[in-house]
């Protein structure tokens, strides 16, 4: 049986659905993560064919760059995912995930624009970007 994970935001306008497995967690200290979160961006990924979404029409797409978009609950706000253009995954906000994850953080990107207010000290990789 495969595994199933669950989320949603906030308010309960947009939940989700992975079948199957989901990639370890990465967090990326980019100048936008760090714009729509507030702080950085900790997201798994799965294949989209593994993904259903409901209530996607409270979902606001935000073209952040030609290559990507940022999916948000239009009526709360949470982040909740991010889609490649040209590739066939979205990843998915860690926090949004209902319950526990099983899953763990595995590497810090973008850390040449991390915030000055805090240190990276858990031992992970560390990508410039």
């Amino acid at each position: 049986m495969s595994k199933i994970t669950k989320g949603s935001c906030s308010c309960g306008a947009v939940s989700y659905e992975v079948v199957g497995e989901m990639r370890d967690v990465v967090a990326c200290h980019c100048g936008q993560c760090r714009k729509q979160s507030g702080h950085y961006f900790a997201a798994t990924n799965c294949a989209n064919d593994a993904l259903t979404v409901s209530g996607e029409d409270n979902i606001t797409w935000y073209a952040a760059s030609d290559d990507a978009k940022r999916g948000f609950c239009k009526t709360c706000g949470s982040a909740l995912f991010w889609r490649p253009e040209d590739r066939d995954y979205t990843s998915i906000l860690a926090g949004s995930i209902d319950g526990k994850t099983g899953l763990t953080l595995k590497e810090h990107i973008f850390v040449a624009d991390k915030g000055d207010y805090y240190e990276l000290d858990d031992g992970l990789p560390q990508r410039e970007q």
